[in-house]
Parts: C-alpha cells; sequence; structure tokens
C-alpha cells in the first residue's frame, strides 16, 4: 500500500501538516482531584491523555483503594468525552497477583472492553535491567502500559520515534532493491517493547515522588501521538514528567495531582534538562486553564 501511494503521489492518512506553535502553555493543578478537573474540561478537546493511575499497593494513603474500579469508572467515563477524534490514552499499570484487594490494570483494562467505547491500540511493554530481586517468584523487569485511541483517525507519528540503524545494517538493506532507501535513513519502527531503564534511587532525574517515570519513557508517547501545540492531559501527574516532555516536545499540557509539590517537581525537573526548551513557554495555575481553550469568534 504504501508503494502503492507513493507511486501515486497520494500521502498517506498519517500524514498531516503540522504548525509549530510560538510558544507553550502549561496548567499546573495542585491539590486537585481528577474528577473535578476531568468535568472541567470541554467535549474534545484533549489530543493524548498520559495515564498513571495509583496501583492500590498501599504505598501511601493516596494508592488505597476499598472498591478500586468504583473510583476508576468515574474518570473513565469522561476519557471519551474529552478526548479529540484523534485522541489517544495510554495508561501505565502492572498486573498485580499477589494483591488481594484488587486494582490492578487487568481489572481496568476489562472494565473499558465493557463499558467505555475506546479501542485498544497496543499493549506496550516497558523493560528495564534494573528492579527489586525475589526468591518465590520471577523477577519483574517490566511493566505493561495500554494505549486506546477514540476512534480510527487516531495521530501516530511513527519516523518522529523510530530507531536508527547502524552503519553496517544500512549498508546490508541498501543492496535490497525492495526497500526504500528513505525507509532506510529513517530507521526502524521501535516495536511495542521499549527497553528504557527505570529511574533507580540516586538518579538525578529523581525529584523525591514515589512512582516517578522517566523523562524518555513518557517523551516518546508524547512524540508519537501527538503533534506540535496539541494538548497533554495528565491528572496523575506524581512527579510533572508529562509536564516537561510536553514543553521539550513543544506540546501544551495540564496537570494535576492531589499532591502539592508538583510545581516544585516540575522546577526540579526542568533544572534537571537545563532548561533547555525549543521555545518560549508559560506555567499557569488552575484558574488560568481557560486560557487553553480561547473562544471561537
Amino acid at each position: 500500500m504504501m508503494n502503492l501511494l507513493r507511486k501515486t503521489g497520494r500521502p498517506h492518512s498519517s500524514e498531516v501538516k503540522v504548525a509549530f506553535p510560538k510558544n507553550t502553555k502549561h496548567v499546573i493543578s495542585e491539590s486537585t482531584n481528577c474528577i473535578d478537573l476531568l468535568k472541567n474540561l470541554p467535549d474534545s478537546s484533549i489530543q493524548l491523555i498520559i495515564c498513571d493511575p495509583p496501583y492500590n499497593l498501599n504505598m501511601a494513603k493516596w494508592d488505597e483503594f476499598k472498591d478500586y474500579i468504583g473510583w476508576a469508572s468515574q474518570w473513565l467515563k469522561e476519557v471519551p468525552r474529552v478526548l479529540k477524534d484523534s485522541g489517544s490514552i495510554v495508561i501505565f499499570g502492572g498486573f498485580q497477583f499477589r494483591n488481594e484487594n484488587g486494582g490492578d490494570l487487568l481489572e481496568i483494562i476489562h472494565y473499558i472492553r465493557h463499558n467505555i467505547p475506546l479501542r485498544l491500540i497496543n499493549v506496550i511493554i516497558w523493560h528495564y535491567n534494573n528492579g527489586m530481586s525475589a526468591h518465590r517468584f520471577f523477577a519483574n523487569r517490566h511493566e505493561e502500559l495500554v494505549w486506546y485511541a477514540k476512534t480510527n483517525k487516531y495521530i501516530f507519528n511513527l519516523d518522529a520515534v523510530r530507531l536508527p540503524f547502524d552503519e553496517a545494517t544500512k549498508k546490508a538493506y541498501r543492496r535490497d532493491k525492495r526497500l526504500n532507501p528513505e525507509s532506510i535513513e529513517k530507521g526502524k519502527n521501535p516495536t511495542n517493547v521499549w527497553e528504557i531503564p527505570r529511574l533507580n534511587g540516586n538518579a538525578k532525574e529523581r525529584v523525591g515522588h514515589l512512582t516517578q517515570k522517566p523523562l524518555a519513557l513518557v517523551r516518546q508517547l508524547i512524540l508519537a501521538l501527538s503533534n506540535p501545540g496539541d494538548i497533554v492531559l495528565d491528572f496523575f501527574a506524581g512527579s510533572g514528567s508529562a509536564t516537561v516532555a510536553s514543553i521539550e516536545t513543544t506540546r501544551n499540557s495540564i496537570s494535576s495531582d492531589i499532591d502539592q509539590h508538583l510545581k516544585s517537581y516540575v522546577e526540579r525537573l526542568l533544572d534537571f534538562n537545563g532548561r533547555l526548551t525549543p521555545i518560549p513557554f508559560s506555567l499557569l495555575k488552575s484558574t488560568e486553564l481557560s486560557t487553553l481553550f480561547p473562544k471561537s469568534n
């Protein structure tokens, strides 16, 4: 199909013209309940939701639920409403078989399948070599992420996340006349298994949040599933990784968490990367949320 499109000069449906913004805005809402935030968002306003909910492992007060799915259903039912037709949500999680209270990714997947109008596109395996040891089971070295889209019109920017071939591989592939030289230069599909190290306890990127996710992981999701100028929403913002990754990739963002230290986490992450940003940005308060949704004339 791709060869046919090239021969006829027609673009693939995934190819879109993107207008790069001159600056970006980033709303940071501390001590905010995710349900309250979602209900205040306009319909079809969000391109990408990065969702790293509590796993119900009793790590802290915010990680304890007697009725996990009853709670999760409240924010899940808002997701299709706020997403654009081209929008997606990526949900972090794990299969916590040994937790008698439930509340793992399996339950969320099951609930979405039967109750929420979203389409499962990929299960992404986040693989890492560093982690806890174990003696009564095989030590875990990965977590699962599930990618759902609102419709089949979802954005997927493969070229933004391709992995480069080494020179020896390029040379070998160039001898195969069936392969497009342009595709060889672009690199390969990273597949649905991503090898990105976890942040160990003394990592410079650490800001003090218990469940902090690496910027590299969040950045790859944002690059692949949104365009510059789009709005990225993270209503379990934790360490603020989605805010900083959005700044780095010229997206706008809304981040909220019940943690009152969210803004300070974002500031520390910005210091970690030297505040090297491609375009100017503004950090806004929750009271300035409406500035992200200008009313049409």
